[in-house]
C-alpha cells in the first residue's frame, strides 16, 4: 500500500483507540461522557441563538421574520437530514461520522461568527445544521453500542442530562455573551469546545463493529423525507406567526409523506425500513418520544412570552425545568422501585404537573420543576426501550428516527404554544398548559409494558 492511499485512508477509517482506553473497566463512560459534548452542544446551541436574534435584526437591518431564518433554517437542515445520516453511520462507521460532525459543526461556527451579512448566516446555519445531525444521529446509537444493556437507562440517562444541562444554559450564557461580547460570540463559543471534542472523539470512541451491509443510497428517499419535514415545520411556524403561506406548505407535506410511504415500499435499500414501525416498542415509543419533546419544548416559548417579570427572573423560573429533567434523567432509576414503569409513570407525573399551571398560575416554578423531572424519568426509559427493540446494526438509524421524532416534537411544542399564545386572550397560559398536559397524556397511553426476567422494560 503507496503513501497516498494509506494517507487517504486515514481519513475515511475509523482509528482504534488506544489499548489503555479499550481495555479499561470504564471505557464505556468514557464513550459516554464524549458523547455528552454533542448532546450538550446541540441543545445550548439552540437555545443560545435565541438570544441574538435582536442583535442580529439591529446589525444586519433586518425585520424578525428574516431574522427568524437564523433558527428555522438550523432546525430545518436538522430535522430532515437526521436519518438519513444515521443510516449513513451504520455503513460508514458511527465514530467517523460523529467526529467529522464535530468538524463539520465547528467549521460552520467559524463561518457563522465572520459572517457580513444575513444570508451567508444562513447558509452556514444550514451546514452548522448538517453537522447537528451528524452529532445527534449517531449519539444514541455510541451510547447503546458502548454499554452493556442493564445500564442503557442510566447510560441514555446521563445522555439526556447532557441535552438539558445545554438547553438550561444557553438562555443565561447567550444573554451575557451578547451584552458582553457581541453576537459573534454565541457562535465562536462553539469553536473550543469543538476541538476538544474531536480530539476526545478520536482517542476515546470505539470503532464500529456491528456495520450494517453496504448498499445503494436512497436518494429519492432522503429528497422526499427532506421535503415532507421542511413542508410541515414551514407550516407550523406559519400557523404560529411566521409569514408563510400555511394551506399550500401542508399540502406540500402531505403529498410528499405520501410520496415517501409509497416509495420506501418498494425501494430495494429504503432509508426508512417501514417494517421496523410494525413492532410496538418502535412505532408507540417514537410518538411517546414526540409528544415528551412537544411538552418539554412547549413551556419554553409560552412563560417567556406570558411572564410579567424581568427577562432575569423569567430566566430563573424556566430554569426549574431543564434543572427537574436533568435530576431525573440521572437518578430517576435509582429514586423509583424497579417494579414500576418509570416511562408510564414519569408521563403521568408530567400531565398531572403541566396542569397545575392551568389551574393555579402562582405555583409555576414548582409545577416545571416537577414537569421536568416527569419528563426525565420518562425520557431515557422511553428511548431505551426504542433502541433494544431494534435489529443488530440498525442503532444508527434508530438513533436519527429518535432524534428526528425529537426535532418534530419540538417544532410541534414550539408552534402549538405560539399559536395558542397569539389566540388565548388573557387566558393563554392556562390554555397552553392544559394542552401540554394532553400531550403528556399521550406519552403515557403510547408505552405499553414487556417485562423481562427480573427487569421490567417500558416498551
Amino acid at each position: 500500500m503507496d503513501h497516498a492511499t494509506r494517507g487517504w485512508r486515514w481519513f475515511v477509517a475509523e482509528s482504534p483507540r488506544p489499548r489503555r482506553v479499550a481495555s479499561w473497566a470504564g471505557a464505556p463512560w468514557l464513550v459516554i461522557a464524549t458523547v455528552c459534548f454533542g448532546a450538550f452542544m446541540g441543545q445550548f446551541d439552540a437555545s443560545i441563538v435565541t438570544l441574538a436574534l435582536p442583535a442580529l435584526a439591529a446589525r444586519f437591518d433586518a425585520p424578525p421574520a428574516a431574522v427568524e431564518w437564523v433558527s428555522l433554517s438550523y432546525l430545518l437542515a436538522l430535522v430532515a437530514l437526521l436519518a438519513a445520516v444515521g443510516g449513513l453511520a451504520d455503513v460508514l462507521g458511527r465514530k467517523l461520522v460523529y467526529v467529522y460532525g464535530f468538524a463539520v459543526f465547528t467549521a460552520a461556527s467559524v463561518a457563522c461568527a465572520l459572517a457580513p451579512d444575513l444570508t451567508t448566516l444562513i447558509v452556514f446555519r444550514v451546514v452548522q445544521g448538517l453537522g447537528a445531525a451528524m452529532l445527534q444521529a449517531n449519539s444514541v446509537a455510541l451510547v447503546v453500542t458502548s454499554v452493556p444493556r442493564e445500564r442503557m437507562r442510566t447510560a441514555l440517562g446521563v445522555q439526556a442530562a447532557a441535552q438539558a444541562l445545554g438547553l438550561a444554559l444557553g438562555p443565561t450564557v447567550g444573554g451575557v455573551l451578547v451584552t458582553t461580547l457581541g453576537w459573534q460570540s454565541v457562535f465562536a463559543i462553539n469553536v473550543p469546545i469543538g476541538v476538544v471534542a474531536m480530539v476526545a472523539g478520536h482517542y476515546l470512541l470505539p470503532r464500529t463493529v456491528d456495520r450494517a451491509e453496504r448498499s445503494r443510497f436512497d436518494v429519492l428517499g432522503t429528497l422526499l423525507l427532506a421535503a415532507t419535514t421542511t413542508a410541515a415545520l414551514l407550516a407550523l411556524s406559519g400557523a404560529s406567526g411566521l409569514a408563510v403561506p400555511v394551506l399550500p406548505l401542508l399540502a406540500a407535506a402531505v403529498v410528499a409523506g405520501v410520496l415517501l410511504w409509497w416509495w420506501e415500499r418498494r425501494v430495494d435499500a429504503p432509508l426508512l425500513d417501514l417494517s421496523l414501525l410494525r413492532a410496538a416498542p418502535i412505532s408507540r415509543g417514537l410518538l411517546g418520544a414526540l409528544c415528551g419533546y412537544l411538552v418539554l419544548f412547549g413551556p419554553l416559548v409560552a412563560v417567556p412570552f406570558a411572564a410579567t417579570g424581568s427577562p432575569l427572573s423569567t430566566g430563573l423560573a424556566l430554569t426549574a425545568l431543564p434543572v427537574g429533567f436533568a435530576l431525573a434523567a440521572t437518578l430517576g432509576q435509582r429514586l423509583l422501585p424497579r417494579s414500576w414503569t418509570s416511562a408510564r409513570v414519569g408521563a403521568w407525573l408530567a400531565a398531572v404537573a403541566a396542569l397545575v399551571p392551568a389551574v393555579a398560575p402562582a405555583a409555576l416554578v414548582p409545577a416545571l420543576a416537577l414537569l421536568g423531572f416527569g419528563l426525565g424519568v420518562f425520557t431515557p426509559a422511553n428511548n431505551a426501550a426504542v433502541m433494544a427493540a431494534l435489529p443488530t446494526g440498525r442503532a444508527g438509524l434508530g438513533g436519527g428516527l429518535v432524534n428526528t421524532t425529537r426535532g418534530l416534537g419540538t417544532a410541534l411544542g414550539i408552534a402549538i404554544s405560539t399559536f395558542l399564545l397569539h389566540t388565548g386572550g388573557t387566558e393563554a397560559l392556562r390554555t397552553t398548559f392544559a394542552a401540554l398536559s394532553v400531550a403528556a397524556i399521550a406519552c403515557a397511553l403510547s408505552t405499553p409494558v414487556l417485562r423481562t426476567g427480573s427487569e421490567t422494560y417500558t416498551r
